[in-house]
């Protein structure tokens, strides 16, 4: 997939109001795509840019007429390829026509301008047939912003009608504001912090709810400025623009998009759109791999006989619908997507990036309004224990060693109180033990939140195990108690830091003790991150409402979590491939994750607790389910 832009920038008008910033715009947005966004080649044209191929760019109206009618056209660009057209300067309008003001522009509009509806026509002729257009002009006649009365509804209609994504600095009657601070455009600085990493909106759609909120916050100063984009037909917004930060579901609706025009025999479209989910998966999507294979089998077809039009109809509908139902099915099996937010803290616990996230869930009815959320768990490697190096770090989380983990399904909570009652009250599911319907402690509302919300506690392993078997029955599934592996695999998803939110942690991110315990002498706070406070209960699940990269909420505090394998002192002779580790200590399980009750080093990704199975009855004590995918007898 190839990928050009042209960046314009006129600052030093011969004729209008002279701007300030526009031509650092152009060049940052032209640094941007060349450094960050992976694009072959920019065009760059602005007051003081560079000559190319021996000639000038200075943005005069004939220099930037024979680039669209002599460079553009040259670049034979196709199906699946990207041109974007970026310009920062006076936007003009006149007897209801749009035009760009190039540097010598004057009075005169008509003769000296560039009409928008001129700019598409040749990027068109490209042959790209994802054209995106971004316009940093004011659209309000004023001395304010970048002045004169700008360009409007036309540009709009021309854009609707041909497909062009359409990106304004601001909407109607409004100016596009340059701010002395930044020394940019508020609307370029926004539009390149929401395309980088400091955003990381892959779509137009994502970008666009960006571009709203932070434009609005940058000019509060000066005035009103909303951007708006123009994305038509609806498949345009969900048009991929940074393919490295698509998340599964950004890809997932592209994909959609792709196989309805499949459907309709759309094939240019569909060529194209196949081709950016797998530009987007980096090449790993079997859907988009048999998709094009099929397209170009199409295409072959319709090159050898016309006459076979009727035969090849059939085919491609039977191919058509055979896809569909592939694509149904295995979006199916996978799951269905959800979002989620992800933070990340530095050294002193305090938020340093929030980030989306999508993963897969499948939800299990458990009755009467009660369900079931399983996380699909991405199989992988990783490195388990803790280095020797890590603060408060305890013998036996180690030696370190690599584990090969196999796809699974993980709860997206602890157990809660209301699932717990849902299986524990269906005797007619029972298999070894009888289980009370209420053994929490805590049974009352928390901040006006349902008392049912809350983590179960106050149970066994064996419980915990009683209730894993009744929920196998229920569903026909295999449902369990995780190994220490995979809940630690699960729990760091990716990351090698003592929490998933990074060096530390800190009580307004999960439920521990944020406050010393002389008698013990334990600290509130760990390695350099702050103290907090001591809430003495457990939170109802997801009350934080944030969750690590696998879509993961409370993995760190809360209640320690039960697992399946037998107690062992440290990893030596452990299992490499995930599995439950038998062969220890038979009337101890590990407990993972640390509690309400504990301070922060207990919470940490490595740490392992141990308790007796049968015995212990506490207060701090829960656990989470997973299911391999296997069936049950």
């Amino acid at each position: 997939m190839t990928k050009i832009a042209i960046t314009i920038g006129v600052q030093e008008y011969e004729h209008f109001k002279t701007l300030r910033y526009a031509a650092n715009d152009a060049k940052k947005m032209r640094n941007f795509l060349l450094d960050e966004a992976g694009f072959d080649d920019v065009f760059y044209f602005s007051d003081d840019s560079p000559e190319m191929n021996d000639a000038s760019t200075r943005p005069t109206r004939t220099h930037l007429e024979l680039l669209l009618e002599n460079e553009v056209k040259t670049l034979s660009l196709k199906a699946g390829d990207d041109l974007w057209f970026f310009f920062s300067g006076h936007g003009c309008r006149a007897n209801n026509i749009d035009y760009l003001i190039p540097i010598d522009g004057h009075s005169n509009v008509e003769r000296s301008g560039i009409s928008v509806e001129y700019v598409i026509q040749q990027l068109q002729n490209s042959g790209a047939d994802n054209i995106v257009l971004i316009l940093d002009a004011c659209r309000n006649k004023s001395d304010g912003g970048k002045g004169g009365e700008g360009v409007g509804k036309q540009t709009e209609q021309e854009a609707r009608e041909k497909g062009i994504i359409t990106i304004f600095s601001c909407s109607p009657d409004e100016l596009s504001w340059e701010l002395e601070e930044l020394e940019q455009g508020a609307f370029t600085y926004a539009l390149l912090e929401g395309l980088g990493n400091q955003g990381k909106r892959a779509t137009v759609e994502k970008l666009n709810e960006y571009l709203k909120v932070r434009v609005k916050e940058l000019a509060k100063e000066k005035g009103k400025q909303t951007p708006r984009v123009m994305a038509s037909p609806i498949e345009k917004s969900h048009l991929i623009l940074m393919p490295k930060y698509a998340t599964l579901s950004d890809i997932d609706s592209l994909k959609i998009d792709a196989a309805r025009a499949e459907r309709k025999k759309e094939w240019q479209k569909a060529k194209s759109l196949w081709i950016r989910v797998l530009n987007a998966a980096q090449g790993a999507d079997e859907d988009a791999i048999e998709a094009l294979n099929n397209i170009a089998i199409e295409e072959r077809l319709g090159k050898i006989d016309e006459n076979l039009s009727v035969i090849k109809s059939d085919v491609a509908e039977v191919k058509s619908s055979n896809l569909r139902e592939k694509v149904s099915s295995k979006e199916l099996d996978k799951g269905e997507l959800f979002t989620f937010e992800v933070v990340k803290v530095n050294d002193s616990g305090s938020i340093v990036n929030r980030s989306q996230g999508s993963a897969r869930q499948k939800i299990e009815d458990l009755g009467n309004g009660v369900s079931l959320e399983m996380v699909k768990i991405p199989g992988g490697r990783f490195l388990m224990g803790s280095p020797d190096t890590e603060v408060k770090r305890l013998s036996d989380e180690g030696p370190q060693h690599y584990v090969d983990i196999p796809e699974f399904f993980m709860g997206k909570y602890v157990v809660t109180q209301g699932q717990w009652k849902a299986i524990a009250s269906r005797t007619d599911l029972k298999v070894e033990l009888d289980l009370k319907t209420e053994p929490s402690y805590f049974k009352q509302p928390y901040k006006d939140i349902d008392r049912w919300k809350r983590p179960v506690e106050y149970v066994n392993w064996f419980e915990a195990v009683e209730f894993c078997k009744r929920l196998s029955r229920l569903t026909g599934r295999n449902y369990r108690l995780p190994s220490e592996a995979e809940w630690e695999y699960a729990c760091r998803a990716g990351t090698t830091t003592p929490f998933y939110f990074g060096e530390t942690i800190n009580t307004e991110l999960a439920n521990y003790r944020g406050t010393d315990n002389e008698e013990y002498n334990w600290s509130g706070f760990y390695g350099k991150g702050p103290k907090g406070v001591y809430r003495e209960e457990t939170t109802p699940v997801g009350y934080f409402k944030v969750a690590n990269a696998f879509g993961l909420y409370d993995i760190h505090g809360n209640v320690w979590e039960w697992c399946a394998d037998e107690w062992h002192e440290n990893y030596a002779g452990a299992p490499t491939d995930g599995s439950v580790w038998l062969n220890g200590n038979k009337d101890k399980s590990p407990l993972r994750g640390g509690s309400w009750g504990y301070i922060p080093n207990y919470c940490r990704s490595a740490i392992r607790n141990n308790s007796g199975r049968r015995v212990v009855h506490d207060i701090y004590s829960g656990f989470r389910v997973v299911c391999d995918g296997g069936r049950t007898l």
